[in-house]
């Protein structure tokens, strides 16, 4: 090539070059409107992204303590102030990257021009020569902005319109940030291999030291290594790293920011990096115990519109509701009772602090170890807090209780404990030989031919409830439980495609519902227990305490307001009726083995098969439920000692499921100092007996009127009179001789106005005595006796 052609191309680059570097710093003039103005619109929004400067960070996840559970990131970084960046730090960045980035303006034309007329007269693409307000621009677009590939791999595609771009991003950032804050920002993004991102996850991925710890060498080989993060990697080619590190010293002294001397003496040291990557692990799978509870924080969070995207890209601090105390506790009592690598079957609990205005999760555990091995009976699944299972079984008397309770039927109340009871219009099945278009139910042991409302809840015979059921309607009991806890019971999709367990049983009118044969969330059996362990307040059981983000603002989340699910009277006549059952009934066997004493209400549960069992209970400090359950492929029923899938069931929840719940309470001091609060002792008698009663002595029409208006269908009948004057009411008593409800049929017995006769008086045998005495006495004065 002749030289004037040579020096004709060198100035057609260099005019090309100089046109390049103006079109990157003022607008596009000839483009369309509408592409210019979404051009800088983009442009102007990610600009204001940059100077806030807001990268992913870490999100770390904590106890109520304060000790991490987890940690939670896409990029591994810790951003860090600029005075926590030793000055060498920056220096060295500087030297090797840029060595004019104090003295241009974010672009640097001269630098700029070499590479494009060299680029352009070799016949390439555009590159090279980046300041540092540029790569702080690409790695900006690459590692923040970018939502997809697409975008990330526009961020560092080689064209001359992104590098346009990035050049007239760089010039504008330069004018609104200060070269310490550009360099500041730099170092807390750009990666430096090994998931650490920022230089403070790199000094101590490499060095375990924070980044304002570092001293200049172990500066020198950071800065060396953004070049390339792969190919200088220490751990695997430690050899070029030195030579890199010693490079970057060598260039500080060029820059004057070394003296020769100080950069000899520094490469002599060994690059002393760190054995083994010190980084935390990432997500709930490291865990451990935790993980279950770990898996539903981050559910929960985004339920309340933190997704799990968010935390990754952000650096929040997620303070939970478990207390490590319970935490252990609860797992230690399950793996004690069920072997964490007994195929098919698992045991689980929460423990759910009462409250009237928040319900705070303080353990969430499974006797399965959280992890990946299924061949090790590992499982990540939501066990503790999803529907598993095949029912909680007699559990479910409780809300049959509760309804009855509600309708005014009394804790004394007399109720029929037949062997067998076959019902029409509940179902069909159940026990053998049962009729069709019937539902049979007999009783699992033998039992009283009558028994209190208070006794049959603790010593759980099925014919009574179902009888119950019967009687205070399955709809009434469905919707109560709904209310107390079992939330999970009235979503679409629970049962079937569209419909709800819920829906579907008082749709069926399914009476088996009271001895508990569905599926069941043991997070919400056991926030049942806090409801009527917090005077029958509903509250959505919450596993966070705060979260705040890398600013320190706590971030609102969106909670639902605590109900009232049942009166106060009614839970804390429920909770005297259920008060029995650790002292007399189906978990006295565990207390008694446990030592335990403090006051409880409680419930076992087992359901007919034997395929899982279950244990309720609380006072005013502690409520939880423990559930076990066939957690394989196959469903079997189960037995005890040790817990395992058999052939003829023979586990109860008196069992292995009561005698954990009162190990993990004996360790729990808001357990053991809990107490029971007083009931309104007119739920003894029952308060619609109460209200029937205040019509006795009254005249029959003025007593029909006074029960009609208050909702029952009134009969009545004559019968002998007391002394009362005749069409008094003596008596009401309901119409089939079933405990009285209210709303229900009564039959007022009224006075005929007889006086009853008065039975003749009985001697006094003593007088008796005393009389045959003093006559024998007579008798032997008489004759000389």
């Amino acid at each position: 090539m002749s030289v004037a052609r040579s020096l004709s191309t060198l100035l057609l680059a260099t005019l090309a070059c100089a046109l390049v570097i103006t079109l990157a710093l003022v607008p596009l003039a000839g483009a369309s409107a509408v592409a210019i103005t979404r051009t800088s619109s983009t442009m102007e929004s990610n600009l204001a992204d940059m100077t806030d400067g807001v990268t992913p960070g870490v999100t770390t996840m904590t106890d109520v303590e304060g000790n991490p559970i987890a940690w939670i990131y896409d990029q591994r970084r810790y951003p860090v102030a600029a005075d926590q960046i030793p000055q060498h730090a920056k220096d060295a960045i500087v030297a090797i990257e840029d060595r004019r980035f104090y003295e241009h303006e974010g672009v640097d034309l001269q630098g700029t021009a070499r590479a494009m007329v060299t680029n352009l007269v070799s016949g390439g693409i555009a590159q090279g020569a980046s300041t540092l307000d540029q790569q702080y621009v690409k790695n900006y677009l690459l590692l923040v902005t970018a939502k997809d590939e697409d975008a990330q791999a526009a961020a560092i595609e080689t064209s001359i319109p992104r590098k346009l771009r990035e050049m007239r991003m760089a010039s504008d950032l330069d004018k609104m940030l200060s070269k310490d804050e550009i360099v500041t920002r730099y170092l807390n993004l750009v990666p430096f291999g090994n998931g650490a991102y920022g230089i403070e996850a790199a000094a101590r991925t490499y060095f375990n030291k924070p980044a304002a710890e570092l001293s200049v060498p172990q500066s020198a080989m950071l800065a060396g290594m953004v070049q390339s993060s792969s190919a200088f990697d220490p751990f695997t080619n430690p050899d070029a790293v030195l030579e890199r590190r010693n490079t970057v010293l060598d260039a500080m002294v060029d820059a004057g920011y070394l003296q020769s001397f100080e950069a000899d003496r520094f490469k002599q040291e060994e690059l002393g990096v760190v054995n083994e990557d010190s980084a935390p692990p990432n997500g709930c799978i490291s865990a451990g115990d935790r993980g279950f509870f770990c898996d539903y924080a981050l559910t929960y969070l985004e339920h309340k519109g933190l997704p799990k995207e968010q935390l990754l890209k952000g650096e929040y601090t997620i303070r939970t509701t478990l207390d490590p105390h319970m935490q252990d506790a609860a797992h230690e009592a399950l793996t004690k009772n069920v072997n964490p690598t007994q195929p098919g079957v698992a045991e689980v609990t929460n423990i759910v602090e009462p409250g009237h205005d928040s319900r705070k999760i303080r353990a969430m555990a499974s006797s399965r170890r959280y992890g990946l091995n299924q061949e090790a009976s590992e499982t990540v699944l939501p066990q503790a807090s999803a529907m598993v299972g095949d029912g909680a079984g007699s559990v479910f008397k409780l809300f049959t209780a509760a309804a009855a309770l509600e309708k005014g039927m009394g804790l004394n109340a007399v109720l029929d404990v037949p062997t067998r009871y076959e019902a029409t219009g509940l179902g069909e099945g159940g026990a053998a030989n049962c009729p069709p278009n019937t539902y049979c139910v007999e009783n699992a042991g033998v039992y009283r031919s009558q028994m209190s409302l208070t006794d049959t809840l603790a010593q759980s015979p099925n014919t009574p409830f179902v009888k119950l059921i019967e009687q205070v309607g399955v709809s009434n009991v469905v919707d109560l439980a709904v209310k107390l806890g079992l939330r999970s019971y009235a979503e679409k999709g629970s049962w079937d495609e569209n419909t709800s367990i819920a829906d579907y049983m008082k749709e069926a009118n399914l009476g088996s519902f009271t001895l508990g044969p569905t599926a069941v969330n043991p997070l919400e059996l056991s926030n049942v227990a806090a409801t009527l362990a917090s005077d029958g307040h509903w509250c959505e059981p919450n596993p966070i305490e705060s979260v705040t983000d890398s600013s320190g603002q706590e971030v609102a989340l969106d909670r639902p307001q605590c109900e009232q699910a049942v009166s106060e009277d009614v839970a804390h006549a429920l909770t005297a009726g259920m008060s029995k059952d650790y002292t007399s009934g189906t978990a006295k066997d565990a207390a008694r083995s446990s030592g335990w004493s403090t006051p409880i209400a409680s419930k076992t549960g087992t359901t007919e098969t034997h395929q899982s069992a279950a244990f309720l209970g609380y006072n005013s400090g502690f409520a939880a439920a423990t559930y076990i359950y066939n957690d394989g492929t196959n469903n079997a029923p189960l037995c005890t000692g040790p817990v395992q899938q058999c052939q003829n069931g023979t586990l109860y929840g008196g069992m292995e499921p009561a005698r954990t719940w009162f190990q993990i309470a004996k360790s729990v001091p808001a357990a053991t100092d809990g107490h029971l609060p007083k009931h309104n002792e007119d739920y003894d008698q029952g308060t619609a007996q109460t209200e029937v009663n205040a019509a006795v002595g009254s005249k029959e029409e003025d007593a029909r009127r006074f029960l009609s208006d208050r909702g029952y269908k009134v009969s009545s009948r004559m019968v002998a009179g007391d002394g009362s004057p005749q069409g008094t009411v003596l008596r009401v008593v309901s119409a089939d001789g079933s405990p009285m409800v209210k709303d229900s049929e009564v039959v007022m017995e009224i006075s005929d106005g007889t006086r009853p006769r008065r039975p003749e008086p009985r001697r006094n045998t003593n007088d008796v005595q005393q009389q045959f005495d003093q006559l024998t006495e007579d008798l032997r004065r008489v004759f000389g006796l």
